[in-house]
């Protein structure tokens, strides 16, 4: 098969891979249909995070069923389905606790001795733990973005969304104009946020915002956004930030707008960023959030999905073939591309 591989910082090269076969009697072989690439992707690719050369890459795909183990039981050949970005056993305590992200047999599409959800084939395990078969048969192609989308940052989205408490009726502001953030503000509009401030700088960014149910944008930064958005909030701040970057600079900002008692979901992965103790709970403000559980909140937004009341596709806009994936990595290294598709023949 033909799939994606880091090869060294700034580079990601197609190359042939054995197909793969099962290994266990709970596994199954899937087709991939649609990938992506992550603004988690970036990190490696920029040699910001740990990465071994010829290591496969690739965490969010959607596909069809080509095999499975004697033991897979939910699962037939032909099935689509949408696979969360980890795997996980579905019966540790973890699993259990509604944390499949902290399986104890768990793990991430490509790490060493995995497949990368940027190939052709992967093998899953634990499939009828993991994968989330698409009802009614086979999908029109057209729903594939959104399905794909549920896979990581639709889900990491919502995730924000529940972390930072938003309820019906609620202010809320959304740090982060990526695809996660994105997400995070369809997610507090699903959710009845009442008035949803994004903060972006980007004009096609914050019209996917506003698209999604954003009723302000912030195009400001730093102590700048921090004055503007309390502003508008008559000096109290909004009842939760959805917190999708992870920088130190990203996390000041949605600690300065949170109005004391209020939430701070986030779901940026860390960089450089750390929480001030003395001022959580000088303002008792409470912090939520972390590695989202999309295997958890996967069932109930393919069924918004497939009724037409929830729609994150916007968030794809560029595309790709497989064997061009090197350019879709820059695309979305020099932030040309909110999000990249990847396609296969």
């Amino acid at each position: 098969m033909r799939a994606a591989v880091f090869t060294q910082p700034g580079a990601i090269a197609v190359t042939d891979r054995p197909d793969p076969v099962l290994h266990n009697s709970t596994d199954a072989i899937v087709s991939v249909s649609l990938s992506c690439v992550c603004g988690s992707d970036l990190w490696y690719f920029r040699g910001e995070s740990p990465r071994a050369p010829g290591q496969a890459t690739g965490h969010e795909f959607v596909g069809v069923v080509e095999e499975v183990g004697a033991d897979v039981v939910s699962l037939r050949v032909g099935d689509t389905v949408v696979a969360p970005f980890r795997w996980s056993d579905g019966s540790c305590a973890h699993c259990r606790f509604g944390y499949p992200t902290a399986c104890t047999a768990g793990g991430i599409w490509g790490q060493p001795g995995s497949d990368g959800g940027q190939g052709q084939y992967v093998r899953v395990p634990f499939a009828d733990a993991t994968l989330v078969a698409v009802p009614g048969g086979t999908p029109d192609s057209a729903l594939l973005p959104a399905l794909l989308s549920l896979s990581d940052v639709m889900a990491t989205g919502h995730f924000a969304a529940v972390s930072a408490g938003v309820t019906v009726g609620a202010t809320v502001a959304v740090v982060g104009d990526g695809a996660v953030g994105l997400c995070g503000v369809l997610a507090a509009r699903r959710l009845g946020a009442t008035r949803i401030i994004a903060l972006s700088s980007h004009a096609s960014r914050s019209s996917i915002a506003v698209s999604f149910g954003a009723t302000d944008i912030v195009q400001v930064r730093g102590a700048e956004a921090t004055a503007t958005l309390l502003e508008m909030t008559d000096g109290v701040g909004v009842d939760g930030v959805l917190e999708c970057v992870g920088t130190e600079q990203s996390m000041a900002t949605a600690l300065s707008i949170v109005r004391p008692g209020g939430r701070l979901g986030y779901v940026g992965v860390p960089h450089g960023a750390h929480l001030p103790l003395e001022t959580l709970f000088a303002r008792n403000v409470t912090v939520s959030g972390g590695l989202a559980p999309a295997r958890r909140y996967l069932p109930e937004m393919l069924r918004d999905v497939l009724n037409g009341s929830l729609d994150p596709s916007q968030v794809f806009d560029h595309e790709v073939r497989l064997e061009e994936i090197q350019s879709g990595y820059r695309a979305m290294d020099d932030r040309s591309a909110v999000k990249v598709l990847v396609t296969f023949p």
